[in-house]
């Protein structure tokens, strides 16, 4: 049974299936992507583990990991061959210790070809956060205030060649009080930081990678310091549409959903919007006037995006003013001014 580094097995492009052996909710609050639970113990069992080992002995909580697992080396081994038909297999727990291990020789016993990751899930975070702070990039952040059609235009900038970083698609929130309308559950902070390493990784740090301007927390996940400290000291361009063109944008993009869910998101903004203003929104809608709702509840979005701007650091701040809300258009437009702009 070998071992293997984070780095190392990041890198190969022909790497075994990778078994988590951790818990499953220690898998849910975050885990390699592409990875696959095969846990050592249950939830109550490592608890209960746990336990032994913190108020009796820690020899007393090996006999009962025994007992425990034991039990269960049959079930290990079906699971193992489902998960990994080919025989090939990292395993990996918290720090690359006795989970691991054990598992590992049981399936080397097997006949899988095995390899242990050296220092387990938590050398993997440890890695993912030093690549944030320390790996350059090229950020471009798109501004523009609500119902700019700011992520369209990532997606239409994309599709012309670009490099883009989806924020708010990884995070699963459109990072308003709307935001988690239509979308599914978000993940943890830190299985958001998960994924966007894997994003992240896949990109040219040297060429420019487009990014949203977003405030630092996106519904109930937070972008990590090393890019957030890139975001705010990056260029900024902003597009400038019309105010009641970005009101017809975002009844196009919302007004479909179902009422309640609707209001509901609108009251999270009470205590922000006032009394007096919420009161006039409500009104609005409830009477089926969403024009003017919209309205109301885009000027206080207004100022909000406005102070959160204020307080960046960016290198630069370029204003672009589209004649109509078309995105492929726009796309190509920031392009240019990008490349003109040395960007």
């Amino acid at each position: 049974m070998k071992e293997i580094t984070i780095e190392k097995f990041l890198a190969d492009t022909e790497r075994p299936v990778l078994l988590d052996v951790r818990t499953p909710a220690e898998y849910g609050q975050g885990h390699i992507p592409g990875s696959k639970n095969l846990p050592l113990f249950s939830n109550e069992e490592r608890a209960e583990v746990g336990t032994l080992y913190k108020q009796i002995s820690p020899e007393k909580a090996y006999l009962r990991g025994l007992d425990l697992a034991g039990a269960k080396l049959s079930w290990y081994l079906r699971e193992a061959y489902r998960l990994a038909p080919g025989k090939r297999a990292a395993v990996h727990c918290w720090r690359g210790g006795k989970r691991s291990a054990s598992l590992g020789a049981l399936l080397e016993f097997s006949g899988f070809e095995v390899s242990v990751l050296v220092g387990g899930y938590k050398a993997y975070r440890h890695f993912v956060l030093d690549v944030f702070e320390k790996t350059p990039a090229c950020f471009v952040v798109l501004g523009g205030k609500t119902g700019s059609g700011k992520t369209e235009i990532l997606q239409r900038l994309a599709a012309q060649g670009e490099q883009v970083l989806d924020l708010e698609k990884l995070a699963r929130h459109k990072g308003s009080a709307f935001g988690a309308l239509g979308e599914l559950p978000q993940p943890t902070s830190e299985q958001f930081e998960n994924n966007l390493y894997q994003d992240f990784s896949k990109l040219t740090p040297h060429r420019r990678i487009w990014v949203e301007n977003e405030s630092r927390s996106i519904g109930k996940v937070f972008v990590p310091q090393g890019i957030w400290n890139k975001m705010r000291t990056a260029p900024l361009v902003q597009v400038e549409l019309p105010f009641q063109h970005r009101v017809e944008r975002l009844i196009a993009d919302y007004a479909h959903f179902p009422k309640e869910e609707l209001e509901e998101s609108l009251r999270k903004i009470e205590k922000r919007m006032g009394g007096q203003h919420m009161k006039a929104a409500l009104e609005a809608f409830q009477n089926g006037d969403i024009a003017t709702s919209t309205g109301i509840a885009l000027e206080y979005y207004d100022k909000s995006y406005t102070h959160a701007t204020a307080k960046g650091h960016f290198s630069k701040s370029i204003l672009l003013k589209p004649h109509e809300l078309d995105c492929e258009k726009i796309a190509s437009e920031l392009i240019h001014i990008a490349n003109d702009n040395g960007l």
